[in-house]
């Protein structure tokens, strides 16, 4: 298990490095710092000067190396666009794409996994006919145009939900929280239900798939032939290997609701690291690029680790594989 831990960890560490390489490139190629912060009017002798206090005259891997150094340490310098330290920027919209990511995440979990069982286990009944329906739908239509539809209707149409913002928040130390207050859960039901949709198709798509493979093993058949109830088999048995395969993909997913989380949060102006990156890139704000690069990478990567970890302990054969030496 140690060895294990030290293994993920490690290529963890190359991940890490690699992509905090291809951020760096960013402030290589995609423009020049000096003449957004100096403008095009600026002489010679200032931008060599700023050049230098930036650390810009020294060679690539010095730039490099100095780069890496405030990486770790959470320092990506300052805004080009805003003039304001990255780090307290990313830690102020942080709470919000992760608060909206989290209940998108509840809510495909909570929903698609009883939706996936009950497809499989009535598989011709017409609500069972109903889900499958509804998940291609979540599953064809794009996230911007949910997004637009539910505005359309439950917004402009029945005046029910806001349709931008994020409402009163509660400040908690450095973390914002709108979810203690009513005006925060009633802003961001509308994002988290857009968010949610597309995962909770796949997740229950997955379920159902898994599900009807392990009803057909043989260990289910000698279940029953023992006179097993079906509760005990589907729930006992079925359900519990389902759920194997179906953690590794919800992790990673989860991962992908906070990285992708960009076209929900443009669509209902919400304030969290999605728009300040889709800002970013319409300035050409390199640094802010480069820490919300670096921060999703962390976030996939510490997932990963969570992920493999529960795996290596909920699968039992992997530990049996691992004392056996194969």
């Amino acid at each position: 298990m140690f060895a294990f831990i030290l293994r993920r960890l490690f290529q963890a560490m190359i991940v890490m490095t690699t992509v905090a390489f291809i951020a760096f490139l960013l402030f290589q190629y995609v423009g020049d710092p000096v003449v957004f912060l100096l403008g095009q009017d600026a002489t010679p002798e200032q931008i060599r000067a700023l050049r230098a206090d930036l650390g810009l005259d020294q060679p690539f891997f010095v730039q490099f190396w100095h780069f890496l150094s405030n990486a770790v340490q959470g320092e990506f310098g300052l805004s080009l666009r805003q003039g304001a330290k990255v780090s307290r920027l990313i830690a102020e919209r942080f709470p919000a794409t992760m608060e909206l990511a989290t209940i998108a995440a509840v809510l495909a979990l909570a929903l698609g996994i009883p939706m996936g069982v009950y497809s499989a286990l009535r598989r011709g009944s017409f609500l069972s006919q109903v889900f499958m329906t509804l998940s291609l739908l979540g599953v064809s239509l794009p996230t911007f145009l949910i997004g637009i539809l539910l505005i359309l209707l439950f917004s402009v149409g029945l005046g029910w939900f806001p349709s931008f913002g994020r409402g009163e928040t509660v400040q908690l130390g450095w973390w914002s929280s709108g979810l203690l207050t009513l005006d925060g859960w009633h802003h961001v039901i509308l994002p988290a239900v857009t968010l949610a949709i597309f995962q909770l198709t796949l997740i229950m798509r997955l379920v159902r798939a898994e599900m009807l493979e392990v009803l057909r093993t043989d260990y289910i058949k000698f279940a029953r032939a023992r006179g097993l109830s079906d509760r005990a088999i589907h729930f006992g048995h079925a359900l519990k290997n389902t759920l194997v395969p179906v953690m590794t993909i919800t992790g990673l997913q989860l991962g992908g609701l906070i990285a992708f989380a960009i076209i929900t949060e443009t669509v209902f102006q919400w304030p969290g690291m999605g728009l300040l990156f889709i800002q970013a890139v319409t300035f050409a704000d390199v640094p802010v690029m480069a820490a919300y690069l670096c921060l999703i990478a962390l976030i996939f990567v510490v997932i990963n680790l969570v992920v493999d970890l529960l795996y290596f302990v909920v699968d039992p054969r992997l530990r049996v594989g691992k004392a056996g030496g194969h």
